[in-house]
């Protein structure tokens, strides 16, 4: 279904983007591994096979962004895919949320997202056209906020960027999405551990009573929205949360 495609994924050494990674491996995709971890991604390359390269690189410098597309399509010869995955989370209360991090949020988050697009774009141009998916979450649409303000505005960002794009580069061929998944990340196992009693609650507002697994619910997904069958569908948000959200 991928063969022949080349797709980067961000924050792929661990993971949502370890899964991701797998998932569109294993459909014939090759892949680059971008992350700050060489030896995290090493390892995922180690598990998919030669299809797989690593490029350790920090997504929140510009011109360390601008270094790894460069290589990444010097590498393969080619960019067709481009997964915004990885992001530092701001989480707490307002008042308890400090600027470096709210900034931290942006800068890894929107910021880099809108850099690896740009930087991108003219990849996905020469072979007329290609898929950008964003993370979002759906902490933005909860009816209580509270603890997850900075992080829903930093997601919420991602989103209209997404629409944006899709609009602007769809005469392109370039289809841009947003998925909003619940994940059983080592970052949601560690809120669990954190936060027993809200993690129990949590998972009772979900209608299918469980977290999505990395690989088999979001890789698969992903790897699906990139594919041809869903070639007409671009400027969404996917909810990938069991049926938990209401984006509207």
């Amino acid at each position: 279904m991928l063969a022949g495609k080349v797709a980067l994924v961000t924050g792929a050494g661990q993971g949502v983007g370890r899964g991701i990674a797998r998932a569109l491996a294993r459909r014939g995709a090759r892949i680059a591994l971008v992350g700050r971890t060489p030896a995290k991604l090493e390892a995922v390359a180690a598990e998919i096979g030669s299809d797989a390269a690593a490029f350790a690189t920090d997504v929140k410098d510009a011109e360390s962004i601008r270094a790894v597309v460069d290589a990444v399509a010097q590498h393969f010869g080619a960019i067709d895919i481009l997964v915004n995955n990885a992001q530092e989370v701001p989480l707490g209360p307002l008042l308890s949320v400090e600027d470096a991090a709210f900034e931290a949020g942006f800068t890894s988050g929107p910021l880099a997202s809108f850099r690896l697009m740009k930087a991108c774009h003219p990849h996905l141009l020469r072979r007329g056209g290609g898929t950008i998916i964003n993370l979002a979450s759906s902490a933005a649409v909860r009816w209580d906020m509270a603890n997850y303000g900075a992080y829903a505005a930093v997601k919420q960002a991602t989103r209209a960027l997404t629409r944006a794009a899709a609009a602007e580069w769809g005469p392109d061929g370039i289809r841009v999405l947003t998925i909003a998944p619940h994940v059983n990340s080592p970052g949601l196992q560690g809120w669990i551990e954190n936060n027993p009693n809200e993690a129990e609650a949590f998972f009772r507002t979900i209608p299918l009573r469980r977290v999505g697994d990395c690989e088999d619910d979001i890789g698969n997904a992903v790897a699906a929205l990139c594919g041809p069958d869903l070639s007409y569908l671009t400027g969404a948000t996917i909810p990938l949360d069991g049926g938990q959200a209401n984006f509207g």
